[in-house]
């Protein structure tokens, strides 16, 4: 019986047919680059998604909850949200919640803003000083809200340094006058550069005392009082969270009086982190089957292109069966030249896709990284799908008759 063929002659048989067909070789192989290139970059920019949420969320503060007004079902349904938050609020859960450092009542509107011939529509925020290191805001140029601008309903605001460069581009902005419904408040400070959170650009907004948005801007409501459209909580340490979650809970639910459905919602960070992660998360993981569909196609090439290549190299199979080439011999010859177009196609595809979300992070503000676990995985699997589809035209080939085989010479 003829010895089995040495297994580096077998790959040096199959190299040698890939490099006489190389135009083919290169077209079977590009199913499979453009399958991990997909991959690659469509995980890539997923993971990128994450860590642009995960960092946004970050710039909330550490530590921080809201308490937002309205039942879930409001919130669902987008319904602008109840006057179920008022001022008491958040003066009952600095005073009575132990688990809490710090509360920030905030009043938001939206209002068009001058200075001169300019005008910028933007988010006119009525706060207190606490927002300030709640939020982990810096003071740029001038100076932030003191307790006297709110016990003096002064008319004065902040502004952020996109806000200050839009409206004053030909000087500094501290000291200027801003114009809001027609009232004259004067820019007392410009915060320092702190980005977009979920699109919204913080850097845009006007703060005001919220003393001074009360009384001169949203007003009060006669049966409510000073409704709040959020409030900004400070646990005493991040050990805390949960239980300040807790005990403002309870506290709210003893002030408004409520015995079935909270008319109000305590959210944290991790929260919003973990919603965004299952958003984000089943993003990448529906990126990632597409891309894995495009793996599919290419090994469904792979095959194909095999088995062509077995019924034009039938004369040549019948040969080196007559000659003593075992069946054996036939079947790893194919699926070697099947493994090196599929692996070879998957470290080129795997290339271009890192090079795609290099190329992503450096020209967007999409944090996309791929990990080498992840190259490592589709570059293994790409080799798995060569071998996989490799079967059936390897069995094919060396199934064959030599006798017949040779007819066909």
């Amino acid at each position: 019986m003829a010895s089995r063929l040495p297994l580096g002659e077998t790959v040096g048989m199959a190299l040698t047919t890939l490099r006489a067909n190389r135009l083919r070789s290169l077209l079977t192989m590009l199913g499979i680059v453009i399958g991990n290139a997909s991959v690659i970059t469509l995980v890539g920019v997923g993971r990128g998604a994450q860590n642009l949420a995960a960092g946004q969320l970050d710039n909330l503060g550490a530590n921080v909850l809201f308490v937002v007004p309205g039942s879930n079902d409001t919130r669902r349904q987008g319904i602008d949200f109840p006057k179920t938050l008022v001022l008491e609020d958040a003066m009952a859960i600095a005073e009575q919640v132990p688990s809490v450092s710090r509360v920030a009542p905030q009043i938001t509107l939206s209002e068009v803003v001058q200075s001169g011939g300019l005008s910028s529509s933007t988010s006119i925020n009525g706060i207190t000083p606490e927002f300030l290191p709640i939020r982990q805001f810096e003071v740029g140029q001038g100076r932030f809200f003191t307790a006297s601008d709110i016990s003096g309903v002064r008319s004065v605001t902040v502004i952020g340094p996109d806000l200050a460069t839009r409206m004053f581009p030909s000087g500094a902005a501290v000291g200027q006058v801003l114009r809001i419904r027609n009232q004259a408040f004067e820019v007392i400070g410009v915060l320092q550069p702190k980005g977009a959170v979920f699109g919204q650009n913080q850097d845009e907004n006007a703060y005001v005392p919220l003393s001074t948005m009360v009384n001169k801007l949203s007003g009060r409501d006669p049966t409510y009082g000073v409704s709040l459209n959020f409030i900004s909580v400070e646990a005493r340490d991040s050990d805390s969270i949960n239980a300040a979650a807790f005990q403002i809970t309870n506290l709210l639910r003893q002030r408004h009086n409520i015995l079935r459905e909270d008319d109000f919602a305590v959210r944290s960070q991790q929260d919003a982190l973990t919603i965004v992660g299952t958003i984000t998360g089943g993003l990448t993981l529906m990126l990632g089957a597409i891309g894995g569909v495009s793996l599919l196609v290419g090994g469904i090439g792979i095959m194909n292109i095999m088995l062509v290549s077995v019924s034009e190299r039938t004369a040549e199979i019948g040969l080196r069966k007559a000659l003593g080439a075992r069946s054996g011999d036939v079947l790893r010859q194919f699926l070697v030249e099947s493994l090196v177009l599929a692996s070879l196609g998957g470290v080129i595809g795997t290339a271009v896709g890192i090079g795609t979300v290099t190329l992503a992070a450096a020209l967007t503000p999409l944090p996309a990284t791929i990990g080498t676990g992840m190259v490592l995985l589709t570059v293994g699997l790409s080799g798995s799908i060569g071998l996989f589809f490799g079967v059936v035209p390897a069995r094919r080939a060396a199934q064959l008759d030599p006798i017949v085989a040779l007819r066909s010479l």
